[in-house]
Protein backbone atom coordinates (compact mmCIF):
# COMPACT_ATOMS: atom_id res chain seq x y z
CA UNK A 1 0.00 0.00 0.00
CA UNK A 2 1.71 3.77 -1.13
CA UNK A 3 2.16 5.88 1.62
CA UNK A 4 0.44 8.78 -0.54
CA UNK A 5 -2.53 6.63 -0.37
CA UNK A 6 -5.33 8.45 1.42
CA UNK A 7 -7.29 7.37 4.06
CA UNK A 8 -10.87 7.57 5.07
CA UNK A 9 -12.31 6.38 8.39
CA UNK A 10 -16.11 6.31 9.22
CA UNK A 11 -17.69 6.11 12.17
CA UNK A 12 -21.58 5.88 13.26
CA UNK A 13 -22.58 6.96 16.40
CA UNK A 14 -25.66 8.09 18.64
CA UNK A 15 -28.77 6.44 18.62
CA UNK A 16 -29.70 3.76 15.07
CA UNK A 17 -31.55 5.21 12.57
CA UNK A 18 -33.04 3.34 9.43
CA UNK A 19 -30.33 3.63 6.44
CA UNK A 20 -26.79 3.61 8.21
CA UNK A 21 -25.52 0.64 6.64
CA UNK A 22 -26.88 2.83 3.30
CA UNK A 23 -24.53 5.76 3.85
CA UNK A 24 -21.19 3.68 5.10
CA UNK A 25 -22.22 1.52 2.15
CA UNK A 26 -22.41 4.05 -0.56
CA UNK A 27 -19.35 6.40 1.09
CA UNK A 28 -16.91 3.60 1.05
CA UNK A 29 -17.87 2.74 -2.60
CA UNK A 30 -17.15 6.15 -3.92
CA UNK A 31 -14.07 6.31 -2.25
CA UNK A 32 -12.43 3.19 -3.11
CA UNK A 33 -13.90 4.45 -6.39
CA UNK A 34 -11.03 7.36 -5.83
CA UNK A 35 -8.35 4.86 -4.74
CA UNK A 36 -8.30 5.47 -0.81
CA UNK A 37 -8.41 2.61 1.56
CA UNK A 38 -11.20 3.08 4.26
CA UNK A 39 -11.16 2.37 7.78
CA UNK A 40 -14.83 1.47 10.17
CA UNK A 41 -14.46 3.09 13.26
CA UNK A 42 -16.33 0.56 16.25
CA UNK A 43 -18.66 1.97 18.35
CA UNK A 44 -19.03 5.28 17.40
CA UNK A 45 -16.21 7.84 19.20
CA UNK A 46 -15.76 4.74 21.37
CA UNK A 47 -13.16 2.69 18.61
CA UNK A 48 -11.66 6.32 18.06
CA UNK A 49 -10.34 6.34 21.94
CA UNK A 50 -10.00 2.78 21.76
CA UNK A 51 -7.71 2.04 18.31
CA UNK A 52 -10.66 -0.42 17.21
CA UNK A 53 -10.83 0.70 13.48
CA UNK A 54 -11.22 -2.34 10.60
CA UNK A 55 -10.18 -1.86 6.86
CA UNK A 56 -13.27 -2.32 5.03
CA UNK A 57 -13.61 -3.61 1.95
CA UNK A 58 -16.51 -3.96 -0.86
CA UNK A 59 -17.24 -7.51 -0.30
CA UNK A 60 -17.63 -6.25 3.18
CA UNK A 61 -20.50 -3.21 3.00
CA UNK A 62 -21.57 -4.69 -0.73
CA UNK A 63 -25.14 -5.61 0.30
CA UNK A 64 -25.31 -3.79 3.62
CA UNK A 65 -27.80 -0.85 2.43
CA UNK A 66 -30.67 -3.16 2.74
CA UNK A 67 -30.61 -3.78 6.28
CA UNK A 68 -31.27 -1.76 9.52
CA UNK A 69 -29.02 -1.01 12.49
CA UNK A 70 -25.30 -0.35 11.69
CA UNK A 71 -22.36 -2.97 11.01
CA UNK A 72 -20.20 -0.79 12.96
CA UNK A 73 -21.64 -0.79 16.34
CA UNK A 74 -22.72 2.26 18.13
CA UNK A 75 -22.41 3.85 21.00
CA UNK A 76 -22.90 7.11 22.99
CA UNK A 77 -19.47 8.07 23.87
CA UNK A 78 -18.72 11.90 23.47
CA UNK A 79 -15.38 12.67 24.32
CA UNK A 80 -15.67 16.10 23.24
CA UNK A 81 -17.71 16.50 26.06
CA UNK A 82 -15.15 15.53 28.56
CA UNK A 83 -12.31 17.72 27.32
CA UNK A 84 -10.37 14.48 26.45
CA UNK A 85 -9.68 14.15 23.34
CA UNK A 86 -6.17 13.22 23.31
CA UNK A 87 -6.88 9.33 22.95
CA UNK A 88 -9.30 10.31 20.02
CA UNK A 89 -6.29 12.58 18.04
CA UNK A 90 -3.87 9.87 18.90
CA UNK A 91 -5.85 7.24 17.21
CA UNK A 92 -6.49 9.07 13.82
CA UNK A 93 -2.60 10.45 13.77
CA UNK A 94 -1.11 6.97 14.28
CA UNK A 95 -3.48 5.42 11.79
CA UNK A 96 -2.74 8.73 9.04
CA UNK A 97 -6.40 9.29 8.55
CA UNK A 98 -6.55 11.94 5.87
CA UNK A 99 -10.65 12.10 6.08
CA UNK A 100 -13.48 11.50 8.52
CA UNK A 101 -17.16 10.94 8.03
CA UNK A 102 -19.25 10.82 11.15
CA UNK A 103 -22.53 10.04 11.00
CA UNK A 104 -25.20 10.45 13.67
CA UNK A 105 -26.92 13.29 15.23
CA UNK A 106 -26.42 16.93 16.84
CA UNK A 107 -24.34 15.00 19.98
CA UNK A 108 -22.20 13.66 16.70
CA UNK A 109 -22.13 16.42 15.03
CA UNK A 110 -20.58 18.36 18.25
CA UNK A 111 -17.83 15.49 18.30
CA UNK A 112 -17.01 16.05 14.83
CA UNK A 113 -17.00 19.78 15.09
CA UNK A 114 -14.71 19.50 18.17
CA UNK A 115 -11.84 16.63 16.73
CA UNK A 116 -12.09 19.01 13.61
CA UNK A 117 -11.18 22.55 15.60
CA UNK A 118 -8.31 20.24 17.16
CA UNK A 119 -6.61 18.61 14.64
CA UNK A 120 -7.03 21.40 11.61
CA UNK A 121 -5.26 21.29 8.46
CA UNK A 122 -4.45 17.17 9.87
CA UNK A 123 -8.11 16.22 9.00
CA UNK A 124 -10.65 17.12 6.69
CA UNK A 125 -14.42 16.37 8.65
CA UNK A 126 -17.97 15.53 7.04
CA UNK A 127 -20.90 14.99 8.97
CA UNK A 128 -24.14 13.10 7.52
CA UNK A 129 -27.22 13.87 9.93
CA UNK A 130 -29.27 11.07 11.16
CA UNK A 131 -31.98 10.54 13.60
CA UNK A 132 -35.54 9.44 13.06
CA UNK A 133 -36.54 12.65 15.42
CA UNK A 134 -36.63 14.76 12.46
CA UNK A 135 -35.25 17.38 14.20
CA UNK A 136 -31.87 18.38 12.81
CA UNK A 137 -31.28 22.16 11.20
CA UNK A 138 -31.79 20.81 7.57
CA UNK A 139 -33.23 23.19 4.93
CA UNK A 140 -37.78 23.02 5.17
CA UNK A 141 -38.94 19.77 3.37
CA UNK A 142 -35.60 17.70 3.83
CA UNK A 143 -35.89 14.89 6.43
CA UNK A 144 -33.10 13.76 8.41
CA UNK A 145 -32.69 10.16 7.24
CA UNK A 146 -34.23 7.60 9.23
CA UNK A 147 -37.55 9.85 9.93
CA UNK A 148 -39.14 8.30 6.91
CA UNK A 149 -38.35 4.69 7.98
CA UNK A 150 -39.35 5.22 11.30
CA UNK A 151 -42.57 7.01 10.72
CA UNK A 152 -43.67 4.15 8.17
CA UNK A 153 -43.03 1.42 10.68
CA UNK A 154 -44.57 3.57 13.31
CA UNK A 155 -47.97 4.30 11.37
CA UNK A 156 -48.18 0.22 10.34
CA UNK A 157 -47.92 -0.59 14.51
CA UNK A 158 -50.47 2.52 15.31
CA UNK A 159 -52.88 1.12 12.84
CA UNK A 160 -53.07 -2.18 14.63
CA UNK A 161 -53.33 -0.79 18.04
CA UNK A 162 -55.98 1.31 16.66
CA UNK A 163 -57.84 -2.02 15.28
CA UNK A 164 -57.05 -3.36 18.48
CA UNK A 165 -58.64 -0.50 20.35
CA UNK A 166 -62.02 -0.79 18.28
CA UNK A 167 -62.35 -4.58 18.77
CA UNK A 168 -61.63 -4.42 22.86
CA UNK A 169 -63.57 -0.74 23.05
CA UNK A 170 -60.22 0.58 25.13
CA UNK A 171 -57.87 3.27 24.53
CA UNK A 172 -54.13 3.13 24.34
CA UNK A 173 -51.54 6.49 25.27
CA UNK A 174 -48.83 5.92 22.93
CA UNK A 175 -45.64 7.86 23.76
CA UNK A 176 -43.34 8.39 20.90
CA UNK A 177 -39.88 9.18 20.54
CA UNK A 178 -38.66 12.96 19.94
CA UNK A 179 -37.08 14.86 22.09
CA UNK A 180 -37.94 18.04 21.99
CA UNK A 181 -39.83 18.16 18.64
CA UNK A 182 -43.24 16.31 17.60
CA UNK A 183 -42.64 15.63 13.75
CA UNK A 184 -41.96 11.82 14.74
CA UNK A 185 -45.71 11.40 16.94
CA UNK A 186 -47.28 13.99 14.27
CA UNK A 187 -45.94 12.34 11.31
CA UNK A 188 -47.22 9.02 13.09
CA UNK A 189 -50.80 9.83 14.38
CA UNK A 190 -51.37 12.22 10.70
CA UNK A 191 -50.50 9.26 8.44
CA UNK A 192 -52.50 6.13 10.75
CA UNK A 193 -55.47 8.60 11.27
CA UNK A 194 -54.71 8.42 15.21
CA UNK A 195 -57.55 9.79 17.05
CA UNK A 196 -55.92 12.72 18.96
CA UNK A 197 -51.76 13.39 18.81
CA UNK A 198 -50.52 15.66 21.05
CA UNK A 199 -46.95 17.31 20.06
CA UNK A 200 -44.62 20.44 22.25
CA UNK A 201 -45.18 22.90 19.53
CA UNK A 202 -49.17 23.23 20.06
CA UNK A 203 -48.40 24.64 23.73
CA UNK A 204 -46.88 28.42 23.41
CA UNK A 205 -46.98 28.81 27.38
CA UNK A 206 -43.44 27.19 28.53
CA UNK A 207 -44.96 25.29 31.25
CA UNK A 208 -48.20 23.00 31.11
CA UNK A 209 -49.58 21.18 33.61
CA UNK A 210 -50.51 17.37 33.17
CA UNK A 211 -53.95 18.03 33.66
CA UNK A 212 -54.30 20.44 30.55
CA UNK A 213 -52.62 17.59 28.49
CA UNK A 214 -55.17 15.26 30.20
CA UNK A 215 -58.02 17.51 29.40
CA UNK A 216 -57.21 17.21 25.68
CA UNK A 217 -57.47 13.81 25.82
CA UNK A 218 -60.21 13.94 27.93
CA UNK A 219 -62.01 15.69 25.62
CA UNK A 220 -61.59 12.66 22.80
CA UNK A 221 -62.78 10.53 25.11
CA UNK A 222 -66.10 12.28 25.97
CA UNK A 223 -66.44 13.15 22.26
CA UNK A 224 -65.85 9.51 20.70
CA UNK A 225 -68.52 8.17 23.42
CA UNK A 226 -71.18 10.46 22.76
CA UNK A 227 -70.62 9.28 18.99
CA UNK A 228 -70.74 5.64 20.33
CA UNK A 229 -67.16 5.66 19.80
CA UNK A 230 -66.46 4.37 22.88
CA UNK A 231 -62.19 3.98 22.02
CA UNK A 232 -58.98 5.28 20.26
CA UNK A 233 -55.50 5.69 20.49
CA UNK A 234 -53.93 9.13 21.53
CA UNK A 235 -49.97 10.04 20.22
CA UNK A 236 -48.05 11.99 22.90
CA UNK A 237 -44.76 13.44 21.55
CA UNK A 238 -42.38 12.61 24.26
CA UNK A 239 -41.22 16.58 24.06
CA UNK A 240 -44.14 17.04 26.31
CA UNK A 241 -42.51 16.20 29.07
CA UNK A 242 -39.94 19.06 28.93
CA UNK A 243 -43.43 21.70 28.93
CA UNK A 244 -44.33 20.21 32.35
CA UNK A 245 -43.77 22.04 35.89
CA UNK A 246 -41.66 19.82 37.53
CA UNK A 247 -43.51 21.23 41.15
CA UNK A 248 -46.52 19.79 40.16
CA UNK A 249 -45.48 16.26 39.60
CA UNK A 250 -43.45 15.43 42.92
CA UNK A 251 -46.63 13.62 44.08
CA UNK A 252 -46.61 10.99 41.39
CA UNK A 253 -44.82 7.87 42.65
CA UNK A 254 -43.46 6.65 38.84
CA UNK A 255 -41.20 9.64 38.89
CA UNK A 256 -37.86 8.53 38.92
CA UNK A 257 -35.20 11.26 40.64
CA UNK A 258 -31.39 12.05 40.61
CA UNK A 259 -29.47 11.30 43.94
CA UNK A 260 -30.36 14.91 45.36
CA UNK A 261 -34.20 13.95 44.92
CA UNK A 262 -34.73 15.83 42.04
CA UNK A 263 -37.12 14.57 39.30
CA UNK A 264 -35.36 13.56 35.49
CA UNK A 265 -37.63 15.07 33.02
CA UNK A 266 -35.88 12.90 30.67
CA UNK A 267 -37.19 9.68 32.20
CA UNK A 268 -40.53 10.84 32.93
CA UNK A 269 -43.30 7.89 32.39
CA UNK A 270 -45.90 10.78 30.54
CA UNK A 271 -48.21 7.81 28.74
CA UNK A 272 -47.99 6.35 32.53
CA UNK A 273 -49.03 9.47 34.28
CA UNK A 274 -51.94 9.90 31.70
CA UNK A 275 -53.22 7.13 31.66
CA UNK A 276 -53.48 7.00 35.83
CA UNK A 277 -55.30 10.18 35.58
CA UNK A 278 -57.63 9.59 32.85
CA UNK A 279 -58.35 5.80 34.13
CA UNK A 280 -59.36 7.94 37.82
CA UNK A 281 -61.89 9.87 35.91
CA UNK A 282 -63.35 7.43 33.38
CA UNK A 283 -63.90 5.34 36.77
CA UNK A 284 -65.37 8.01 38.53
CA UNK A 285 -68.07 8.57 35.50
CA UNK A 286 -68.85 4.84 35.64
CA UNK A 287 -67.31 4.10 32.08
CA UNK A 288 -66.07 0.84 31.24
CA UNK A 289 -63.31 2.12 29.53
CA UNK A 290 -59.38 1.72 30.05
CA UNK A 291 -56.33 3.43 28.94
CA UNK A 292 -53.13 1.69 28.45
CA UNK A 293 -49.89 3.19 27.72
CA UNK A 294 -47.15 1.97 25.51
CA UNK A 295 -43.88 3.37 24.17
CA UNK A 296 -42.40 3.68 20.67
CA UNK A 297 -39.42 4.40 19.20
CA UNK A 298 -36.61 1.52 20.17
CA UNK A 299 -38.61 -0.63 17.78
CA UNK A 300 -38.15 1.63 14.79
CA UNK A 301 -34.74 2.59 14.93
CA UNK A 302 -33.25 -0.41 13.54
CA UNK A 303 -36.21 -1.52 11.21
CA UNK A 304 -34.89 -1.80 7.54
CA UNK A 305 -34.94 0.90 5.56
CA UNK A 306 -37.69 1.80 3.25
CA UNK A 307 -36.66 2.43 -0.49
CA UNK A 308 -36.98 6.20 -0.06
CA UNK A 309 -34.44 5.75 2.81
CA UNK A 310 -32.05 3.69 0.88
CA UNK A 311 -31.95 5.92 -1.93
CA UNK A 312 -31.61 8.85 0.01
CA UNK A 313 -29.00 7.96 2.14
CA UNK A 314 -26.68 6.73 -0.76
CA UNK A 315 -26.92 9.74 -1.84
CA UNK A 316 -25.70 11.06 1.59
CA UNK A 317 -23.02 8.86 1.32
CA UNK A 318 -22.12 9.59 -2.19
CA UNK A 319 -21.95 13.21 -1.16
CA UNK A 320 -19.90 13.24 1.89
CA UNK A 321 -17.13 11.39 -0.12
CA UNK A 322 -17.25 13.68 -2.80
CA UNK A 323 -16.85 16.76 -0.52
CA UNK A 324 -13.89 15.75 1.03
CA UNK A 325 -12.52 14.45 -2.10
CA UNK A 326 -13.08 18.16 -3.22
CA UNK A 327 -11.37 20.05 -0.68
CA UNK A 328 -14.40 20.31 1.49
CA UNK A 329 -14.25 20.15 5.71
CA UNK A 330 -16.52 21.22 8.68
CA UNK A 331 -19.70 20.89 7.75
CA UNK A 332 -22.77 18.97 7.14
CA UNK A 333 -23.86 17.04 4.05
CA UNK A 334 -27.48 16.71 2.99
CA UNK A 335 -29.35 16.35 -0.77
CA UNK A 336 -31.80 18.81 -1.80
CA UNK A 337 -33.81 17.81 -4.93
CA UNK A 338 -31.29 15.27 -5.93
CA UNK A 339 -28.25 18.05 -5.57
CA UNK A 340 -25.60 18.13 -2.77
CA UNK A 341 -25.97 20.85 -0.60
CA UNK A 342 -23.47 21.53 2.67
CA UNK A 343 -24.08 23.15 6.14
CA UNK A 344 -20.94 24.52 7.91
CA UNK A 345 -20.86 22.81 11.64
CA UNK A 346 -21.22 27.04 12.50
CA UNK A 347 -24.16 27.30 10.28
CA UNK A 348 -26.08 24.59 12.17
CA UNK A 349 -25.48 26.43 16.30
CA UNK A 350 -27.67 28.53 17.66
CA UNK A 351 -25.40 31.74 18.30
CA UNK A 352 -26.74 32.19 21.68
CA UNK A 353 -26.62 29.13 23.39
CA UNK A 354 -24.08 26.95 21.10
CA UNK A 355 -25.82 24.15 20.21
CA UNK A 356 -27.42 22.56 18.01
CA UNK A 357 -30.16 24.41 16.48
CA UNK A 358 -33.52 22.20 16.43
CA UNK A 359 -36.08 22.20 14.10
CA UNK A 360 -39.48 22.29 15.32
CA UNK A 361 -42.91 21.37 13.55
CA UNK A 362 -43.94 24.15 12.01
CA UNK A 363 -47.59 24.63 14.11
CA UNK A 364 -48.36 27.59 11.70
CA UNK A 365 -48.09 25.36 8.32
CA UNK A 366 -51.58 24.16 6.19
CA UNK A 367 -49.99 21.00 6.95
CA UNK A 368 -50.23 21.01 10.56
CA UNK A 369 -53.68 22.49 10.16
CA UNK A 370 -54.93 19.32 8.36
CA UNK A 371 -53.06 16.93 10.94
CA UNK A 372 -55.15 18.94 13.69
CA UNK A 373 -58.52 19.27 11.95
CA UNK A 374 -59.08 15.89 11.05
CA UNK A 375 -58.58 14.50 15.20
CA UNK A 376 -60.95 13.82 17.34
CA UNK A 377 -60.47 17.35 19.54
CA UNK A 378 -63.46 19.40 21.50
CA UNK A 379 -64.27 21.96 18.81
CA UNK A 380 -66.23 25.14 19.49
CA UNK A 381 -69.02 23.50 17.48
CA UNK A 382 -69.51 21.31 20.08
CA UNK A 383 -70.06 23.87 22.91
CA UNK A 384 -72.48 26.22 20.93
CA UNK A 385 -74.64 23.70 19.65
CA UNK A 386 -76.89 22.96 22.91
CA UNK A 387 -77.71 19.50 22.06
CA UNK A 388 -73.77 18.54 21.58
CA UNK A 389 -73.10 20.38 24.67
CA UNK A 390 -75.50 18.53 26.69
CA UNK A 391 -74.86 15.12 25.82
CA UNK A 392 -71.28 15.68 26.45
CA UNK A 393 -71.91 16.88 29.71
CA UNK A 394 -74.27 14.24 30.39
CA UNK A 395 -71.30 11.70 29.73
CA UNK A 396 -69.06 13.66 32.06
CA UNK A 397 -71.48 14.31 34.87
CA UNK A 398 -71.80 17.79 34.52
CA UNK A 399 -73.87 20.29 34.05
CA UNK A 400 -74.10 21.97 30.15
CA UNK A 401 -72.69 25.14 31.94
CA UNK A 402 -69.90 23.60 34.19
CA UNK A 403 -68.96 21.53 31.45
CA UNK A 404 -68.56 24.84 29.04
CA UNK A 405 -66.57 26.56 31.89
CA UNK A 406 -64.44 23.49 32.80
CA UNK A 407 -63.43 22.27 29.45
CA UNK A 408 -63.83 25.67 27.12
CA UNK A 409 -60.41 26.87 27.10
CA UNK A 410 -59.34 24.05 25.43
CA UNK A 411 -61.18 25.54 22.06
CA UNK A 412 -59.96 29.05 22.34
CA UNK A 413 -56.93 28.40 20.54
CA UNK A 414 -58.60 25.87 17.59
CA UNK A 415 -57.14 26.30 14.68
CA UNK A 416 -59.57 27.65 11.80
CA UNK A 417 -58.96 26.89 8.45
CA UNK A 418 -60.64 29.88 6.91
CA UNK A 419 -58.74 32.09 8.63
CA UNK A 420 -55.41 30.37 7.67
CA UNK A 421 -56.43 31.10 3.97
CA UNK A 422 -57.25 34.86 4.68
CA UNK A 423 -53.99 35.15 6.24
CA UNK A 424 -52.45 33.20 3.35
CA UNK A 425 -54.66 35.70 0.79
CA UNK A 426 -52.82 38.83 2.85
CA UNK A 427 -49.64 37.55 2.75
CA UNK A 428 -49.26 36.81 -0.48
CA UNK A 429 -49.99 39.36 -3.23
CA UNK A 430 -51.79 38.17 -6.27
CA UNK A 431 -49.12 37.88 -9.43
Amino acid sequence: MSETTKRLAILTAGGPAPGINSVVNAATLEAINLGWTVWGVRDGFAGLINDDLTQLTVPDIAWIHYDGGSVLGMSRTHPAQTGDLEPVLDTLRRRKIDFLVTIGGDGTASGAASISAAMGDELSVAHVPKTIDNDLPLPSGIPTFGFTTARHHGVQMVQNLMRDARTCRRWYAVVAMGRQAGHLALGIGKAAGATVTLIPEEFSDSRVSLSHYADIVDGSVLKGVAHDRPWGVAILAEGLVHRLDPQELKHFSSIKRDSQGRIRLSNLELGVLLSEELNRRLAERDLDIQFNEIKLGYELRCAQPVPYDIEYTRDLGYAATRFLAEGGTDAMVLVDRGRRQVLSFDEMRDPETGQTRVRLVDVDSESYLVARRYMQRLTSADLSDPTELSRLAEIAGLSPEKFASRYGYLVEDEPDVFAWRAGLRDAVPPA
